[in-house]
């Protein structure tokens, strides 16, 4: 019986899929747990990179917390019946972790979005880094349409992200934007004919951990934790960034291989 959510790993690439194609990718407790594991497993194996995150089939990347599981498991309305739910009650930082909220990830993760993204699927791509969408793909928050909320994130990130007006009408009317449109307002970065989507997806990956693992993980870190700083204070976390970077080997090799016309050689350090 295969999984509800694969993680592999390819060298510095990780892959982590959300396997339930049967239920639109929805996010079980089981698949919760899982996927807040993958996540704390990728931050902290120094062989990893950068992760893509995608989903199993090509009709949903991830449509959300289940509703049949999930949600009436965090209402009250069920009663925990399995090991996974009762780890999601007594565990909270697990579903914080499994949207990568409160929790310091600063490893690159690309999205790479197949299909329809709604609720918290989409709370978690709005913790990625890099966003690819095939042409069908469609972005929704439609909590309010049932009277709850988007509680993963998405009430503090969608604004950042986009602009405000484009963050409140999807936030008030729960309607949704097709993938040009989520081009267009900055949610993601490119569209991509489905065939191609991984394909890209690894493109990107592959470049990404051919860079200095230092470097790359100093400039998230960076931008992250300066976001609704003041200048000064971002640029104090800058120069912390570039004695960290300017301390490592790697720093070294990267102007000797240019100089050498050889690749580079990066060992993390």
């Amino acid at each position: 019986m295969s999984l509800p959510l694969l993680y592999d790993k390819h060298g510095e690439i990780a892959v982590i899929t959300l396997n339930r194609p049967e239920s639109r990718n929805a996010i079980s407790p089981e698949v919760a747990c899982r996927l807040a594991d993958a996540f704390a497993d990728f931050a902290a194996d120094d062989a990893l990179r950068v992760a893509i995150l995608t989903g199993a089939g090509d009709r949903a990347f991830c449509s959300g917390g289940d509703l049949a599981l999930t949600l009436p498991l965090m209402t009250g309305a069920r009663t925990p019946e399995t090991e996974w739910d009762r780890r999601l009650l007594a565990e909270p930082e697990v579903m914080a972790r499994s949207a990568l909220r409160d929790f310091e990830l600063n490893k690159p993760i690309i999205a790479a979005v197949n299909g329809a993204c709604m609720a918290g699927g989409m709370e978690t791509v709005l913790a990625t880094d890099i966003r690819l969408a095939a042409a069908h793909a469609t972005f929704a928050l439609p909590e309010a349409k049932r009277a709850v909320i988007p509680f993963a994130g998405s009430l503090v990130r969608l604004p950042r992200q986009i602009h405000h007006c484009v963050a409140m009408e999807m936030l008030l009317t729960g309607d949704a934007l097709d993938a040009e449109a989520a081009r267009e307002a900055g949610l993601i970065n490119r569209v991509v004919p489905a065939e191609q989507l991984m394909d890209r997806s690894w493109d990107i990956a592959r470049r990404i951990a051919a860079n200095g693992p230092v470097a790359v993980q100093q400039i998230k870190r960076t931008v992250l934790a300066s976001s609704g700083r003041t200048l000064a204070e971002g640029y104090a976390l800058e120069d912390q960034a570039k004695a960290t970077v300017m301390a490592t080997d790697d720093a070294r090799e990267g102007p000797r291989a240019f100089m050498e016309k050889r690749p580079a050689r990066f060992v993390g350090r």
